[in-house]
């Protein structure tokens, strides 16, 4: 299937509301739970006042105050690692401008890849493919001056309405990654479908071909790069459709204690 700029443009903003949509939901269920915390510490004191009882209560065995998870960890790993596969991009970790790809491979789909991780995509491919499955990458390496485009058309729409460039610029990073923030532009990450099941969203993860590579991709190299309840730490919303080259032996590691990239960089 071939994929215009226009495309992708709509597929990203959709998957940033997408983001902004969970992010809202999350501070609503913390504000609830700060309302209900301190609903329950006012009934406390009434009810220790009304029994004359002079000792605090204590809480339950295993119980902890819900506190709300910081936007940006207070640490981060380096983003340029001496092993090229561990390059760490996120929205903390930008790419430095001067940064050049290195060389790339074409798949039959018109994409490119890090030639580097090239037999190891193929040989996944066609593996997924043997076992009865197919999959598409359906997006891989994307320069910054593409990540550049779609943030400026963005920012000049939001100008368009009457917001200021600042607020303009805001606004569009809620959308649509801010450049030299996507993994995209390393060549080491790629967006991965069920041929019969083309679209970017959770459901995604049902779908018979990406069970296969969800279960098998760290055999070859690959990591589900955003995956379910570590947003916080990546933060991107969960992905089931993208998967980044980090070498066989980091990615058996990764998926075997269930980390995420920035979790297996800390502890290095």
């Amino acid at each position: 299937m071939e994929h215009t700029p226009y495309d992708y443009e709509k597929r990203i903003r959709e998957r940033h509301h997408r983001r902004e949509l969970l992010r809202r939901r999350r501070r609503r269920r913390w504000v609830l739970l700060a309302i209900l915390l301190v609903l329950a510490t006012v009934l406390t004191v009434v009810l220790v006042k009304q029994s004359g009882t002079k000792e605090a209560p204590k809480e339950s065995p295993g119980t902890e105050t819900p506190v709300t998870p910081p936007q940006q960890p207070e640490e981060q790993p380096k983003p340029v690692s001496a092993d090229w596969r561990l390059t760490l991009v996120n929205p903390w970790n930008p790419l430095p401008v001067t940064w050049e790809p290195p060389a790339m491979k074409e798949l039959t789909s018109g994409w490119q890849v890090d030639e580097r991780c090239y037999d190891d995509l193929m040989e996944m491919l066609k593996d997924c493919s043997a076992a009865g499955y197919e999959a598409l990458v359906c997006s891989a390496y994307r320069p910054r001056s593409l990540q550049e485009e779609l943030f400026g058309n963005l920012v000049q729409e939001y100008m368009g309405q009457g917001m200021s460039e600042e607020t303009a610029k805001a606004e569009a990073a809620k959308e649509v990654a801010v450049p030299g923030t996507s993994e995209h532009q390393l060549g080491l990450a790629m967006d991965i479908v069920d041929m019969d099941h083309q679209l970017l969203d959770d459901t995604q993860a049902n779908t018979p071909a990406q069970q296969w590579l969800m279960k098998n991709s760290w055999r070859y190299g690959f990591i589900l790069r955003f995956p379910k309840e570590k947003e916080d730490i990546t933060g991107i919303i969960y992905e089931p459709w993208h998967y980044r080259y980090v070498g066989r032996e980091v990615a058996e590691e990764i998926y075997q204690g269930n980390l995420c990239l920035e979790e297996y960089l800390q502890k290095k």
